[in-house]
């Protein structure tokens, strides 16, 4: 199941529009700042999703019946380009447990590309609601990867998989890899480059949150 939230939101198509902007990219923080807003709206549209319960709660003048989350789920984010989303999405879900994925794109001549995963620092996940922020859902080979990781962890009751941007190709694969999983997006492109990244896409998103790196 795919749900993008951009359809009929013209909120976030204002972020999204600012995030693609290549004149407002120049600025880094405003940059991070669009993509925590995103991760917030997320959180927000993944909670309606979410179990609940009735709680009373005491006010100064009486006893209130409130709609509460029943239990508050995983985050999980790829380093380093999802800490922004990431950090979204904590800003709502402010409660819950965490895990951190290194997942990387390691080049090689003729602009051929592996995946590495060398870190994962996670909490148990079994029976547990998990949500996995990644701004850019390319090919989908990273994410497959890491998902293949975070299932190893135990089995989620439901996992979510949270993009900024996703293309075709990368929402396919992680389909017909790992159906159970519903993806959230706020963009849907068609096109990839040879190297693999999204057109018209944004750029690279690590790079404009927090500066370019050194190519291996």
């Amino acid at each position: 199941m795919i749900h993008n939230i951009s359809h009929n939101n013209p909120l976030v198509g204002q972020i999204i529009a600012e995030l693609r902007d290549v004149q407002i990219q120049k600025d880094r923080m405003r940059f991070r700042r669009n993509l925590q807003l995103l991760g917030q709206i997320f959180a927000i549209e993944i909670g309606k999703k979410m179990p609940a319960t009735e709680k009373e709660v005491t006010t100064p003048l009486g006893v209130a019946n409130c709609l509460v989350l029943e239990e508050q789920p995983v985050l999980a984010t790829i380093l380093r380009a999802g800490l922004p989303l990431h950090q979204g999405l904590l800003n709502v879900f402010d409660q819950a447990d965490n895990a951190f994925v290194s997942a990387y794109r390691k080049h090689h001549k003729g602009g051929k590309f592996t995946i590495k995963l060398e870190y994962l620092s996670c909490p148990d996940l079994e029976n547990r609601i998990v949500i996995l922020a990644d701004p850019m859902l390319a090919t989908g080979a990273s994410m497959a990867l890491t998902l293949e990781q975070l299932y190893e962890q135990g089995a989620p009751k439901e996992l979510y998989v949270v993009t900024v941007i996703a293309c075709t190709e990368g929402i396919n694969e992680v389909r017909r890899q790992y159906p159970q999983v519903v993806i959230w997006t706020a963009a849907i492109d068609e096109e990839l480059t040879a190297k693999g990244y999204i057109v018209p896409g944004l750029g690279d998103a690590g790079d404009l949150a927090f500066g370019e790196k050194i190519q291996d």
